[in-house]
Formats: C-alpha cells, structure tokens, sequence
C-alpha cells in the first residue's frame, strides 16, 4: 500500500477523523467517510447515489454500526460523535492498520487474536456500493453485527426526522427501503447473512466539519436493518448498497473487477509517458487513479455537426456504462464531463477545461477528452462555454469571462497529442463563432475593446473570472475591467486559432491581425514600478496593482505576450511573494485585504476564498512558468514534491482544492479537486520532456 497508516494515526481520534477516504463510481455518484469511522460532514456515507447523473446526488446509505462478538468479549467497529460531545462507540480504538489498495480504503481491526479486514468499493457505472468483511485471522468464530443507518436526502443537506416513516420491506438477501412513496428505493443485501428489519431513529450525529464551515451540524439518520452473521477463519462476508434491485453480490469478483479496472489505468499512463522517462513513483500512481475520480458521464445527444446554439439541455436522456478505459464510445449518445471537486462541486465548465489536459491527456485517454470536448461543444450558447450544471437542474449558467477561453487551450492540447484533424475540423466553425461573439459582444459586457484589442468583461454585481466568491449582492473580487488572464488566455486562443485556420487551409489573416493589437497593447499590464503586472485594467476605479498569481498565465500559456525580461520578473514576484508548498496565493500577505486563514461561516469563507487563500491548482502554471525562465526541470519538479505529503492527509490519495495562506497552510475547502490533480501531472509530464 502506498498509504497506510498504523494505530499512531488510527487510535487518535481527532487526527482519523481528519483524514477522508473517496471511492467513486463514474456516473456521480460516490461514497466518503473518515479513517476514524465518525461522520464530520454532511457528505459522510457509504451511498451517495447520482440519481440524475451526474447530479442529483442523494444521501441514501449512511454507514453501518459494526459490532463483533468473540471470545465472550464484545468490540464495537464503529465510532459516533453526539451532539453533547461525547463519542460512543469508539470503534477507532480498535483499528490496527488502514490503507489504500488502489482506491479501495481497508481497516483491519484487532479483537483479541482476530484480525477482521473491512474494504469500501463502488461498481464503476452504478449507485452501487460494496463493503466486504473478511476474517483474516481467528481461534474460533466470530459473530459480526451491521446495523444499516439510511437517509434520504440531497447530499448538500441534513435531517432532523420528526419521526419520518420510511417503507423497509423484506426482500431476498435483504430489505428494500423506500423513503417516500416517490423516492428511488435502497436496495440492502447480503451474500449470506441473515436480517432483521427495524424502524429507529438515531438522533443527534455530531457534524464537526460544518460547524467549522458556519453550517448546520446536526444530522439524523434510520436505522432500518441489522445484518448478522457467524464467520469461521477466512471465510467474508459482503454487505451491498444499490439503487439496482438485483446487484452481483459476490464481493470477491466485483473487487476483481475494480482492481482490473484501476490496472488498466496505470497501465494506459505508463504506455503515454515520454519513452526515455523513469519508472514513476507511487504517488504519481495514485493521483493517475485520482485523476479518474473526476471523469464521469454526461448523458447528451452529440449531434453529427457542431452547434452554436444551446440545445435543450433539460431532455433526459437514459445513463450509459462507462468506457473502460480508453475505449471509444457511442458518440451518438454518451458524453463525458469532470467532476470540479468531491463532495460537493457539479462539473463546472472553467473546472473541466483546466482540469481536461492533466486528467485525461496525461494519463494516455485522448478518447475520454475528445468526448468531453464533444460534449460541452453542445452547451456553447453566444459564444460561450456554461460556467457550471447546477445540481438542481439541467439548465447550465453562463456567468463565465474564462471558462470558454480555456476550451481553446484544452483542444490546442488535444491536437498537438492527437492529431486529430477530424475533430478540429468539426469544432473550429464552433470555435470561429466564438471569437467573433467576443469581437462583437456577448453577455455580460463581455467584448473586445477597439481601442486596444483587450477583452473586457463585467458589471456591476458580477463575478466572471474564477475568482468568483459572491455572498448575497457583494461579490468579493468583481475584477470588472481587462482582467490579465483574461486576456492572456485571449491572445493564446487568437494564436492557436491562427494556426488551426492555417492547418485547414482556411483564412487565418484576421485571427494573426486581431492578435497583433493585443499583443501590441498588452504591454499596458506592466507595472514599471513594481517590477510584475497589473491584475486589471480598467476597473472602475482605475487599473488594480494588487499582487495576484494571475499574471502567471502570461508566462505559462505557450503563447506568451510578455518579454522575457518580464516574464523573469513575473515568476520572480509570485515566487517571492505568492509560492507555498501546495500552491500559489490568491494575494500577496502584504496587502490590507490579505487573510491568511480559511474559515467561519459562509460569509466569512467566501470573503477570504480569493484574498490570501492558497490554490492547489496554480501550482501547475507557477512549475511551466518556472521551466520556462529558467529551464531547469529538476528545480522545476521540486515545487510538486510536497503534494506527495499532502496524499496522506486530508482526502486520503487526492490533493485539496485549497489551503491557508499561513503556515503550516492547512488543507481547506474539497478534499479532492480535479484541476488541483489535473495540474500536478501535467506540470511533472513537462518537467520531463
């Protein structure tokens, strides 16, 4: 295992309960709990079903109270935390050892001279779950105890029951729950085990996590089953949570099937590295299976031609299985999408992106990005790519200035590992249309400036750029005016666009002359004075010298609009001022509006989310940007090195979506982040080639 953990992390309460395990199943849908067993979150459980994938996420199966009864002594498994305060069961005092084996979380629990080894899956493709119990080692039986604890509600929310009534019917092999007459039903089975069906109300589970983030943390959760059985020495036992009425019960071969799954995986990673390339370490393994958490499906009718214009994107079409990976899929009817982060983002356009190349390129699935590609070219609407898919509905939002410029890195990077000439040339008359909705306007006052060839975006009460924390009517960091990203990732999108013109024999002169008068005035993003760029041009109150990472992208995007000189002083400035261990600074801890923790209630999140706090994901662009002005891949690589750490804390295997500005810099925010994972691969493929 490469991370694994004895009873030094797993006997200390507090530290277990800080470190999350994620297991996934392609479609949305996901299970997600801590080492120590206590739920802290909302989104702590073993079902966590996408309902309407990708979203429509529903708590369903909480978690199971596990009690073993051997050698006339009696171990409870499980952990809870009260609203009092006081923890009962303390189930974690029993874990000897916890680990990763791919994805897959395992305890194994010490009563007496038994050892009892627990393991959590999802079946790719399905809101179903697995927990599978084996007895490794014993001097007689075991009776073992599961007491099913279910809900049925949004996984954004939480419950106070009120004596809610819920249907649990027996069923072969187990019971079937039915929360409303309406409600999708939880299937609970076993392979062997016999049950007991009950109705009880447990009251008053203690969510530490939320009180944290200034949230509700009471939860309620029915009991509705006990599962009992008698184990002899290696013999297992498997407990099955799924929406499917008749699952495949037999643990040992759906287990099979996700190790084959995760192997195929690694496999297809390091057949695409850079032949002269040493054999990866562990932790690039794992994110390499992180990265495939993100990637799920999103059911749409790919028409055989691009379309401008927004179909109706509320049309329910049927799930589909997942590809394994690398396969090519029925375009005709599957599409495929990113997760932003786990547990609680939808797929966000700017997210999926960012995220694309480092996901789904750099671990050898050029087919998995050509599908994305293909899916969100059906949501483009005046010019622009949906900002995200909200969870309560199909209707995509379009409050994005950069989402849609980042779909033209995203396909730049496609091409240049494909080659794909079928694709770009179904995607430039899209790509075309949205260069020239920019050049005349779109919302938002989203428009080229004629005065200077610079993108301007925003208005009063609006948040376009990824800098986005809006709290009622106050938006934290509006940037309205000529954002410097903004318009670096304009001119790289002119640039490509030129070239995609010039390789399908189309014209490509008004795209090169376009791009001649931004680069001509960006020069207006240099601050003389302070040696770095400007963030924004032409805000309301005049152009905003605060020291931001978004300059960054001026030197990392392969087409640069800065001189070498001030790319040095670009990457020297962020370097100095921004670079932490796990990524860059939202702002520099000098200015007056510098808070270095994340925390408190939503306001109060919201209102440092871009004012100090670190992002993960901007490491990536801070490394190519290094590479570049110094070109030493070996120092390069050096600022990615400390991700390796974070894998055993936080979400356990999986990189944070953000973390303080002060030291120690703490995780925050999702314990898993697609573009946090996309980037750290992307940057290390760079840093070797």
């Amino acid at each position: 295992m490469g991370i694994a953990f004895g009873r030094e992390i797993c006997g200390d309460l507090e530290i277990a309960a800080a470190r999350e395990w994620l297991v996934t199943n392609g479609i949305g849908g996901y299970a997600c709990g801590t080492v120590a067993g206590v739920l802290t979150r909302r989104y702590h459980g073993l079902l966590i079903a996408a309902l309407q994938p990708p979203l429509g996420r529903t708590l369903m199966l909480t978690k199971l109270e596990e009690i073993v009864h051997y050698n006339q002594q009696v171990y409870p498994l499980s952990a809870d935390r009260w609203s009092d305060g006081h923890v009962d069961p303390q189930g974690y005092r029993h874990i000897e050892h916890f680990g990763l084996n791919g994805t897959v979380p395992a305890w194994q629990f010490a009563c007496g001279d038994a050892l009892l080894e627990k393991q959590i899956w999802m079946q790719q493709g399905a809101n179903t779950t697995y927990i599978h119990y084996d007895l490794l080692r014993a001097t007689q039986p075991m009776a073992l105890l599961l007491k099913a604890l279910v809900n049925y509600r949004d996984h954004h929310g939480s419950i106070r029951s009120w004596g809610w009534q819920m249907a649990v019917d027996r069923v072969e092999q187990g019971v079937q729950v039915t929360a409303t007459p309406e409600a999708t039903p939880l299937y609970l089975l076993s392979d062997r085990a016999d049950v007991l069906t009950l109705h009880d109300w447990y009251y008053g589970f203690d969510l530490a996590a939320e009180r944290y983030r200034g949230l509700s943390d009471r939860d309620d959760h029915l009991h509705v089953a006990t599962f009992h059985l008698t184990l002899h020495p290696g013999e297992s036992l498997t407990i099955v949570a799924s929406t499917d009425p008749m699952p495949d019960l037999n643990g040992l071969n759906t287990l099979k099937q996700r190790q084959t799954y995760e192997q195929k995986l690694l496999n297809l990673w390091r057949t695409s590295r850079p032949i002269h390339a040493k054999e990866p370490s562990s932790w690039l393994n794992q994110l390499v299976l992180a990265a495939d958490q993100f990637i799920v499906n999103r059911a749409v009718s790919l028409s055989k031609g691009p379309e401008t214009e927004l179909a109706d994107p509320s049309t329910e079409v049927a799930p589909v299985e997942p590809a394994e990976p690398n396969e090519t899929l029925n375009e005709t009817l599957n599409g495929k999408t990113i997760i932003a982060g786990y547990p609680w983002f939808s797929d966000w356009g700017r997210d999926t992106m960012i995220s694309l190349p480092g996901l789904t390129l750099a671990t050898g699935r050029s087919e998995i990005a050509r599908l994305i590609l293909r899916t969100f070219s059906q949501y483009v609407s005046q010019g622009m790519l949906p900002n995200r898919f909200p969870d309560a509905g199909e209707i995509p939002e379009y409050n994005t200035v950069d989402a849609t410029l980042w779909y033209f890195e995203a396909i730049r990077q496609y091409y240049q590992s494909t080659q794909d000439d079928d694709l770009l040339l179904e995607l430039f008359p899209i790509l075309a249309d949205i260069i020239d909705w920019h050049c005349r306007g779109t919302r938002y006052n989203i428009h080229l400036d004629p005065a200077d060839g610079l993108l301007y975006a925003g208005d009063t009460g609006l948040q376009l750029t990824w800098m986005d924390a809006k709290v009622g009517d106050w938006v934290v960091t509006p940037r309205t005016g000529k954002p410097i990203e903004v318009n670096a990732l304009w001119y790289n999108a002119l640039r490509t666009m030129a070239k995609f013109a010039r390789m399908l024999g189309k014209p490509h002169q008004e795209y090169e002359a376009i791009a001649d008068r931004t680069l001509a005035r960006f020069v207006r993003f240099w601050n003389p004075d302070a040696g770095y760029c400007y963030d924004v041009l032409d805000t309301p109150t005049g152009n905003d010298a605060s020291l931001r990472p978004n300059q960054i992208f001026a030197v990392s995007l392969p087409e640069s609009p800065l001189t070498p000189a001030q790319r040095k002083g670009v990457v020297d400035a962020c370097g100095a001022a921004l670079l932490t261990s796990y990524g860059l600074r939202s702002l520099a801890t000098n200015h007056p509006d510098y808070q270095g923790h994340y925390g408190g209630d939503p306001r109060q999140r919201d209102g440092a989310y871009h004012q100090g706090t670190v992002w993960g994901w901007l490491i990536g662009a801070f490394v190519l940007a290094h590479l570049r002005v110094y070109g030493d891949p070996v120092q390069a690589r050096q600022f990615l090195e400390p991700m390796a750490d974070h894998l055993c804390g936080h979400g356990m295997g999986n990189l944070s979506e953000i973390f303080d500005g002060d030291a120690p810099m703490m995780p925050r925010g999702c314990i898993a982040q697609a573009w946090t994972v996309a980037e750290v691969l992307r940057a290390w493929i760079a840093t070797e080639r």
